[in-house]
């Protein structure tokens, strides 16, 4: 088990918004940075309307945000007011064949990721049901599914994505003053887009303006409806910026806010319980991987920066004791839904099968946050001998997750659990597995995902041979 003392890291400065250029500075000593040039990512129309999107979303957050909400006639006629001014569409959106191609792209490739712990297919069923009368949302829609499609064909010198992006703010700029749903919905999928190819440094910078809306509004996990779903859909990027820091940042919207207003965070099991829902059970393991993050970032402030947040000694063991508790009590009162239908001890990865889609990426995450505690456990802690004791075993475990479960709405949530788990392995067989498991995220689901396998490159002390490199021999996972 490795000793937290013994593992020196640089640490980024905490996080304020502000209007800089530049996004945190992330430790990576393993160089996130230096992935795939992307040109949609430096395009200056989209540098400049992303700042526009992001400073909207600042104001409205800081000043223009209602205090309570409005009467459902107010809202109407609010709605009804905001898209006259912000120009209602003009020209029919689905006139050109490709646009139709782009929507049923959405249905078909997109949509799974952001339903992924909603068996109601909020956003592939709702979202563009409401999409039709509302055309910021639409051009969202449309945005991110031609992004996703730019990323898997290789498109470097022309994007339709950036017109439906661009058209998208216009559209949204006029109404974010209104507290509609539709309008969080639309700012989330941009978001979304904007992660898809974002550089390591700027995860958090792309996240801040949803973080000030949710954070404005009191939107929670706990919330009804459609912003439910988007509430969950944006935590999970907020909890991939929280991993991507390496232990030097919690998520930007602290847990304690993803409850219902009010409620203590000691009463977070059993409002998750009281749902009986196999979805929110998997929001669970968001929120404790979310909590472990926390704790990641509390230690390693005191520890290397000095910060006065308490987080030593007692109250140190007893946060670290009962988050690990909490784990484990999520893994033995899992749903049926949630259990592997069939396991198998192969080498050297088991191969765990699950039929629900929320139980592939809510168990790889509870491994993920075993393997940030176990990492740091107080030396004073005296664990019970068995598995779920090793980091190992755990890491395991999250690659034989992905190589038993094709579902491309699971596929990009689980790069960063990856990275974690990879650092672990020291055989240069399961390292090119591990590699190829991410190079088949990235094909297949057009998400940015292969700037993490030379940070593993790094971690382990050599660079793994390309497929086309490989002499015989050669180790390949399929996804």
């Amino acid at each position: 088990m490795n000793d937290w003392h013994s593992q020196p890291r640089a640490l980024a400065p905490s996080y304020t918004p502000s209007d800089s250029t530049e996004g945190p500075a992330f430790a990576s000593p393993l160089g996130s940075a230096n992935w795939g040039h992307d040109e949609f990512s430096h395009d200056p129309g989209f540098l400049a309307s992303q700042e526009e999107l992001r400073c909207m979303l600042f104001n409205i957050a800081h000043s223009a945000a209602p205090t309570r909400a409005p009467t459902p006639d107010e809202h109407t006629q609010d709605v009804e007011q905001a898209q006259k001014r912000g120009g209602a569409p003009m020209r029919p959106v689905l006139s050109h064949p490709r646009r139709v191609e782009y929507l049923k792209n959405y249905v078909g490739q997109v949509a799974p990721w952001l339903d992924m712990f909603d068996s109601q297919c909020t956003f592939r069923v709702q979202i563009p049901a409401l999409a039709r009368s509302f055309p910021a949302l639409l051009n969202a829609i449309l945005a991110i599914s031609a992004r996703q499609m730019e990323r898997k064909e290789g498109t470097q010198d022309s994007f339709d994505s950036l017109e439906f992006y661009q058209e998208a703010i216009r559209l949204l700029s006029p109404l974010l003053q209104v507290r509609d749903p539709k309008v969080v919905a639309a700012c989330v999928l941009l978001c979304c887009l904007e992660m898809m190819s974002a550089r390591a440094q700027d995860w958090r910078r792309h996240l801040e303006g949803c973080t000030a809306l949710f954070d404005a509004f009191e939107i929670h996990g706990f919330s009804s409806g459609l912003l439910q779903a988007v509430f969950w859909c944006y935590v999970r990027m907020d909890l991939c910026g929280a991993l991507i820091s390496d232990g030097t940042q919690s998520t930007l919207l602290r847990p304690s806010k993803w409850l219902s207003p009010g409620c203590s965070e000691d009463d977070a099991a059993r409002l998750f319980y009281a749902a009986q829902s196999p979805n929110m059970h998997a929001n669970y393991a968001v929120y404790l991987c979310a909590k472990a993050c926390e704790l990641v970032s509390d230690r390693t402030q005191f520890v290397e920066l000095g910060v006065r947040n308490e987080c030593k000694g007692d109250t140190f063991q007893r946060r670290w004791f009962r988050l690990w508790n909490d784990l484990q009590k999520w893994l033995e009162n899992r749903p049926p839904e949630l259990l592997p239908v069939h396991t198998t001890a192969t080498k050297p990865f088991p191969h765990i099968l699950f039929l629900h889609w929320a139980a592939i990426s809510s168990n790889q995450l509870y491994h993920t946050a075993s393997i940030l505690l176990l990492n740091m456990m107080p030396k004073t802690v005296k664990l019970p001998p068995g598995p779920a004791v090793s980091a190992l075993w755990h890491a395991r475990r999250i690659c034989g997750i992905s190589l038993a479960n094709p579902h491309h709405g699971c596929l990009n949530n689980a790069i960063q659990p990856l990275w974690i788990a990879g650092r672990l392995f020291s055989h240069i067989s399961e390292h090119k597995i591990i590699v190829d498991v991410i190079r088949n995220i990235e094909a297949k689901t057009g998400w940015g995902a292969c700037w993490r396998i030379r940070d593993l490159e790094l971690a382990w002390g050599y660079q793994v041979p390309r497929p086309e490199q490989a002499g015989p021999g050669r180790v390949s996972a399929t996804v």
